[in-house]
């Protein structure tokens, strides 16, 4: 599993390899011993590894040292300014050497050069992320959300670790589990499993970058492994529950990955092939109990994928090694993720999802954006804003354009096949759910399923853009070439290449540090119950473990610690229409408010009214 460096991606066939690279591998001067251990693939793999972790990190530790308050909007808005001045400091030379290399020196030290400068722009892009909840929080030890809403309820969770209950029903015990014992390591006073959770809502948002880009180093190239990376981390990122995106954005590859080797584990040894399945299961396991959501709406596409791709005709040897590969990577995932799998199994239907915010209201066949139940002042009768073409914005239709060429071009691609049967199952799961969903009182998250068909559309459109590239520099190669021409000459020179995809690494750069700007600033604190920046407001209103406010509290009345354990709310057989006006209930979800949000909507009522 260290192979970061594909020749492409699926099997033999499915992306043309570009003429001449053979051939001027062969006449490249062999490294000297001192460099040999440098074209060790662990090598660079590991240094890849560690460029990109580091760039993360130390980015995140460096933004503590940004001293603004930040309750205040002008203080937020210098804290971020502080960050892009950190992040072009540290980004601007690495861009240097990149663009250095690709106009002067050899090719080789160019590729090199490539490949950690990409794996650095990655960590770069979650860093600032990180960095901006660093600046959000500074100056209180709760995480963001404090001890409402979900963050709460994890919270919870790690408490009833700590006081040894075990497993809060069917939600993945992996993280609960590792913040109960962090507090326990780090703070053991009360409030620490608070404390903790703002530790790992940091550090887990900075690592989300470099765990995509090097989950999908295992299938592409740098370039292209970084143009589907940072999009994606960037925008589906969640710092509340960084784990929960995470894990679907190295799933996918992840499973791309799995079926490209079941197709080859044909031709290798037993043993290899036992090793390398075992290795896959124990990382799905691992991926299953941090988060275990996404293996819901990947796996009816996937299965049947699998089942396709599965060599029935290739002979009994083939067919007995794959079966093999299969068996193995699927006992070792069962084995590590038994826990959870007998909790579903035991408790089966007995959770509903009945919450229900803006993202059930609308469209949905609307797959393009996402808004969470902090939804500010946008409505469904608003929202989303209609586009040019049978309510399709211009994105909407480069987007699936691109889509298009993905399918059209690349659908022997292994990875084109997984991003596409995803789509296909979790689209499905989608509309049978939200079908259903009058009928049941119960939303069963379909909403989620948003995220994972818009992350199979970046996917496919990337390697419809890797695609047209490839196939278009093959033609060019074979019809342009002039007759007689030296073995080895290319058309388009390997150096114009070189300085081209520098200059693209350029514009995806400048694009991480916008995007990771625009994430951060969402969580700025705000008093405001429907914005995003409540949850970092509501983390500098709690009291710190000595019973002080926090530094930037904007009052001297803090809320106090409350140390509670998890409890499975009870069962009300109806939908919870938030963020709806309590008298619209009925227009909306179909039955009446409940009697405490009605007194709710009064006791708002008459707070304007004393204010005026």
């Amino acid at each position: 599993m260290t192979h970061l460096a594909p020749e492409e991606v699926g099997e033999a066939g499915a992306l043309a390899t570009r003429p001449a690279e053979s051939a001027e591998a062969a006449s490249r001067p062999l490294p000297s011993r001192s460099r040999a251990w440098l074209s060790r693939r662990w090598v660079l793999a590991l240094a890849e590894a560690v460029v990109s972790l580091v760039a993360a990190l130390g980015f995140t530790l460096l933004s503590t040292y940004i001293s603004v308050n930040p309750i205040v909007r002008l203080g937020q808005v210098s804290g971020l300014a502080e960050l892009q001045q950190y992040v072009a400091v540290l980004g601007l030379p690495l861009l240097a050497v990149l663009l250095y290399t690709a106009y002067r020196g050899t090719l080789r030290r160019h590729q090199m050069a490539k490949r950690l400068v990409c794996a650095a722009l990655a960590g770069l892009a979650t860093g600032v992320v990180a960095g901006g909840v660093v600046v959000a929080l500074r100056g209180t030890p709760w995480g963001l959300g404090g001890q409402e809403g979900d963050p709460g309820a994890l919270i919870d969770m790690a408490n009833s670790f700590l006081h040894g209950e075990g497993m809060s029903g069917i939600y993945p015990p992996l993280f609960p589990g590792l913040m109960a014992v962090w507090a326990k390591i780090r703070y053991d006073v009360p409030g620490g499993t608070g404390f903790a959770l703002k530790d790992f809502q940091i550090f887990f948002t900075a690592v989300a970058g470099p765990l995509t880009y090097l989950a999908w180093r295992l299938l592409l190239r740098p370039f292209w492994a970084l143009l589907i990376a940072v999009p994606s981390a960037v925008l589906f990122i969640d710092p509340i529950r960084p784990y929960s995106h995470a894990s679907m954005l190295v799933l996918l590859p992840l499973l791309g990955y799995a079926l490209r080797e079941m197709r080859r584990s044909g031709g290798r040894p037993l043993r290899g092939t036992l090793l390398r399945g075992a290795g896959l299961g124990l990382v799905f396991g691992v991926v299953f109990l941090w988060y275990s959501g996404w293996y819901v709406w990947a796996a009816p596409g996937v299965g049947l994928l699998a089942l396709f791709l599965f060599p029935w005709r290739a002979g009994a040897t083939v067919v007995k090694r794959s079966a093999a590969f299969v068996g193995v990577t699927l006992l070792t995932a069962g084995l590590v993720g038994a826990p959870l799998i007998y909790q579903m199994a035991r408790l089966r239907s007995q959770h509903p999802d009945r919450y229900g915010f803006l993202a059930v209201y609308v469209d949905p066949a609307y797959v393009l954006g996402w808004v969470s139940d902090r939804s500010g002042t946008l409505e469904y009768q608003t929202w989303p804003a209609a586009g040019e073409l049978a309510g399709q914005s211009g994105f909407a239709l480069l987007l699936l354009f691109a889509v298009g060429l993905g399918v059209g071009l690349a659908l022997r691609n292994v990875m084109v096949l997984t991003a596409a049967a995803t789509l296909a199952g979790a689209w499905l799961a989608r509309f049978w759910f939200a079908s259903n969903m009058a009928r049941d009182q119960a939303v069963q998250l379909y909403p989620r399923t948003t995220w994972i068909i818009m992350y199979c559309l970046m996917i496919l459109a990337v390697l419809g853009m890797m695609a047209v590239v490839y196939r278009g520099s093959g033609w060019a190669e074979r019809t342009l070439r002039p007759s007689g021409a030296a073995p080895g000459a290319r058309v388009v020179p390997r150096r114009v290449v070189a300085q081209l995809g520098a200059g693209m690494v350029c514009a995806i750069a400048l694009f991480a540090t916008m995007g990771a700007s625009w994430s951060a600033n969402r969580y700025m604190p705000q008093n405001n119950e429907m914005s995003m920046g409540i949850d970092a407001y509501r983390a500098h209103v709690i009291k710190k473990a000595d019973g002080s406010c926090p530094r930037y509290a904007p009052t001297g009345n803090c809320q106090d610690i409350v140390t509670r354990e998890w409890r499975q709310n009870a069962d009300r057989g109806y939908i919870w229409c938030g963020g709806i006006n309590p008298v619209n209930w009925p227009a909306v979800c179909g039955h009446k408010a409940p009697p405490e949000e009605l007194q709710k909507m009064e006791q708002k009522k008459k707070e304007e009214e004393a204010k005026k």
